[in-house]
């Protein structure tokens, strides 16, 4: 039954392989259930309800993600995006949660609608190839970056902005043990070396006492919690009335749609890309299909009561463990369906523990610097733009707009501007109104 789902020979991997890569992810990725809560608890919304909504939409996306895409990549209320949720949508332009949550409903339903007509494929595919690898080494850097800034090992700094933290601390140094522990399994090429660096780095804090320690959990005094709040199931619904008569109503919905687009574009390009999920034109396979989930989950959250559901970059973790088929993202499913009654032990899945996961898989992602044309000076000054600026705007959207706008410029200093396809050019000017006058 697995092999007619998934196609597991095929792609080159058991379900062993499969299992233990979809742990990986969701380890890598457990963390949005305690900080999606935090964040848009922030608004009035219950803690509790959010942390169920976010646990039930995330389960079901990647679910559907794997069983209709079979991709090994699942999903979430995106981090970014649930920023924008709180601080702007709801700080900034006074809406409501539950009207936040209806702007997320029809961003959503409008995902779902440009998903099943083709266009978010059509834009996708028409990428330049160049930037397709340039975006997927940018979230190699990006996510390196969250890992070493979540670990403490890189800190704000008032006067360079960025720089070395405490390497005398204890949690950093735990970290900085995950790192050169992976790089040396995978050196040695020990199969799901990603997943083994990031359980040794867990066991050895525990071993050497970290429990307890600032930037490290308590052991939990309770495994199973049955305390479920399903009082924001629906709440959507009441926040239509406020949506349609609020002024800054489409400003946030297209918001909303601009930073989802984007940033599942390039998570989907990335993971496609090492999970060797492109067909030889180019272009992503079953990509229709993923974009469905994606919306899918949109749609699902907002009932459920929580931000944005998008596709991870933490996926790339389960990718470099060895998934390539979607029983990677059902495994991960059936992981976020159990922690509902398993999230005491959540806890003991802390920055320190996951960013060496998430820095390796950087580096391993990097690698695909090397399919770019540097002598071409178009792709080299697109490509440096898409991932100086995903990793220093922080925020894979930002990458990408960025990185268009100077292709196009390029293109044009070449005198190659009629070699640019249409729907670039559409989307080099949707890029331009965004920055000057909806961000």
């Amino acid at each position: 039954m697995l092999e007619k789902l998934f196609h597991l020979k095929e792609k080159g991997t058991t379900v062993r392989t499969e299992i233990i890569a979809g742990i990986t992810t969701f380890l890598a990725m457990a963390y949005i259930l305690a900080v999606n809560p935090d964040m848009l608890g922030a608004t009035g919304m219950s803690v509790q309800g959010v942390f169920l909504a976010t646990a039930i939409s995330s389960g079901v996306a990647t679910l559907v993600m794997g069983l209709v895409a079979n991709y090994p990549v699942a999903l979430a209320p995106g981090m970014g995006v649930n920023a924008l949720f709180t601080y702007t949508i709801c700080f900034q332009y006074g809406m409501s949660p539950s009207a936040a949550l209806a702007c997320v409903f029809v961003s959503g339903v409008i995902f779902l609608i440009i998903s099943v007509t083709g266009i978010r494929k059509a834009i996708i595919n028409a990428i330049p190839a160049q930037l397709k690898l340039a975006i997927g080494a940018g979230i190699g850097f990006f996510i390196a970056f969250i890992g070493l800034a979540n670990a403490n090992i890189i800190v704000a700094d008032g006067a360079t902005k960025v720089a070395l933290g405490d390497l005398s601390n204890p949690v950093v140094l735990l970290s900085v043990f995950g790192i050169l522990l992976t790089i040396l399994l995978l050196a040695r090429k020990v199969k799901a070396a990603v997943f083994y660096g990031l359980v040794a780095t867990a066991v050895v804090g525990i071993i050497a006492g970290l429990c307890g320690v600032e930037g490290m959990p308590s052991l939990p005094s309770a495994v199973v919690s049955a305390n479920l709040d399903f009082s924001l199931v629906g709440s959507v619904f009441n926040g239509f009335s406020e949506l349609f008569s609020h002024p800054s109503a489409i400003i946030a919905i297209f918001s909303l749609l601009f930073v989802d687009f984007f940033d599942t574009a390039g998570t989907l390009v990335g993971v496609a890309n090492r999970a060797n999920l492109v067909n030889e034109n180019g272009d992503l396979e079953n990509l229709d299909k993923a974009l469905l989930a994606d919306s899918t989950g949109t749609v699902v959250g907002a009932i459920m009561g929580t931000s944005t559901v998008t596709s991870f970059v933490e996926s790339t973790s389960g990718v470099e463990a060895g998934g390539r088929t979607g029983l990677t993202a059902v495994t991960t499913g059936v992981m976020f369906f159990l922690a509902i009654f398993f999230s005491p032990l959540l806890a003991s899945v802390t920055s320190a523990v996951t960013a060496p996961a998430l820095v390796v898989v950087g580096i391993l992602m990097a690698q695909q610097l090397k399919g770019i044309d540097w002598d071409n000076f178009v792709y080299a000054a697109s490509g440096f733009v898409t991932i100086i600026f995903m990793v220093l705007a922080y925020s894979i959207s930002d990458g990408i707009a960025l990185g268009f706008i100077t292709y196009a410029v390029a293109m044009i200093g070449t005198g190659k501007a009629k070699d640019i396809k249409p729907i670039v050019w559409g989307l080099v000017v949707l890029f331009i109104v965004y920055f000057g006058f909806i961000l």
